[in-house]
């Protein structure tokens, strides 16, 4: 494992550190959004706004798609690169996070299935920061097993028409693109009939409805979609062959979520055990203790995908492990958290420091879901790291039609 740069990265560093410096406000400042997601007083269309407009500096400044190909439209750069790049920037008042879904989940994907076409039409303009995507994949009857949605698209013409609903869908409300996954023939076994579109967010027939989350925060909406038209050209990948492309996706999904910078929440529990006098109790030493080892371990697993992207090798189950392991993290972090602000721990609006702790401690549950559940991913470390057993499956071999009728 290597934990230092090399001449050449830490070079990069200095550049990026440099230029942001120059570019980029500092935290705190009174126009810092970083943390426009978590804070429930800034509207989602003002952050989001506050993000095009970051990404088009960046794309103005050469800084947008480090590691994506020139043809693209990137920089043409390292993985390396764009992760030294992230961390720099996580140390100023600006992200880049509307872009999340564009960038990390449906830029890998156009780049391996979608046609030139998509491609030069779609990637440049992620760049420039013109397009906000979401992700229309999971369903009330499909979340974990996802290869069960009921969503229907049905030739029609030149295009196909689609009706369902999806739901827990990031930033609907604010998207003009999304990437959906329907169902194009059911008389195949589940995985084999399903199709991935690319969806205008503008067209008839979609309805929004925000799902307000137990922050107060509306970030979530599930999705209505009643005879909505999609051009045939908005299809990646092959017709019934949409399972490969959804693959594709959720694999960088994973990735993206656990490469998230996560070192600022330690530092600011032993910085509010320090202004309660908390730390004189040798309990509360002995847990804050607990919350650094975790920290550090976090931090070495964050290495070992950081040496991986560095060398250019595949990462293997550290992605799995290390968003298991911050799920349990934050949650236990929010709970000391709370037990050290006392009675004010309850508070809401009058809490400390904007509800930090509070807001962090009720989101604490969906680490467990976002990403695939934990269940999930314990299931992908079993059977394909440890080597045991698959789980019974019993509706692989018969079509989505006939488990439908058996209850599977």
């Amino acid at each position: 494992m290597d934990f230092d740069d090399t001449p050449a990265e830490a070079e990069f560093r200095a550049e990026a550190r440099a230029w942001l410096q120059a570019h980029a406000v500092p935290k705190g400042h009174p126009d810092d959004f970083s943390d426009g997601h978590a804070d429930e007083s800034v509207p989602e269309a003002v952050h989001t706004a506050n993000c095009q407009r970051w990404q088009r500096t960046l794309h103005d400044g050469g800084w947008a798609g480090i590691a994506w190909p020139k043809v693209f439209g990137g920089r043409g750069g390292k993985p390396m690169e764009a992760s030294i790049f992230n961390q720099e920037q996580s140390k100023f008042g600006v992200t880049t996070g509307v872009f999340a879904i564009a960038h990390g989940m449906v830029g890998p994907t156009l780049m391996r299935h979608g046609t030139p076409e998509q491609q030069q039409h779609y990637l440049p303009a992620m760049l420039r920061g013109d397009d906000v995507w979401c992700q229309l994949f999971s369903e009330p009857g499909a979340g974990s097993d996802l290869a069960s949605l009921s969503t229907k698209a049905v030739r029609d013409g030149d295009g196909w028409v689609v009706t369902g609903q999806k739901v827990w869908t990031s930033q609907a409300e604010h998207s003009n693109l999304g990437i959906l996954l329907a169902r194009t023939d059911a008389d195949v076994p589940k995985h084999k009939g399903i199709t991935y579109f690319i969806l205008d967010m503008s067209t008839p027939g979609i309805d929004i409805r925000p799902l307000r989350q137990i922050t107060g925060h509306a970030h979530f909406s599930e999705v209505f979609l009643d005879e909505v038209r999609i051009p045939a050209a908005n299809v990646v990948g092959e017709v019934n062959g949409g399972w490969a492309c959804a693959i594709t996706t959720l694999s960088n999904e994973r990735a993206a979520i656990s490469g998230s910078d996560r070192g600022k929440e330690f530092n600011l529990l032993l910085e509010l055990a320090r202004e309660r006098g908390a730390t004189a109790d040798a309990v509360v030493r002995q847990r804050l203790a607990d919350s650094w080892t975790r920290h550090q371990i976090l931090t070495f697993l964050g290495y070992r995908m950081q040496t991986a992207l560095s060398k250019g090798t595949p990462m293997g189950a550290e992605a799995s492990v290390l968003k298991l392991f911050y799920a349990e993290h934050i949650r236990r972090l929010a709970a000391l958290a709370l037990e050290i602000e006392g009675p004010e721990g309850q508070l809401w609006r009058d809490a400390r420091g904007d509800a930090f702790w509070q807001r962090r401690f009720l989101a604490a549950p969906s680490i467990k879901i976002a990403g695939g559940t934990n269940e999930v991913q314990h299931n992908v470390l079993g059977e394909r790291i440890l080597g045991l057993p698959p789980e019974p499956r019993t509706d692989r071999e018969v079509s989505f039609r006939e488990s439908l009728r058996a209850g599977t």
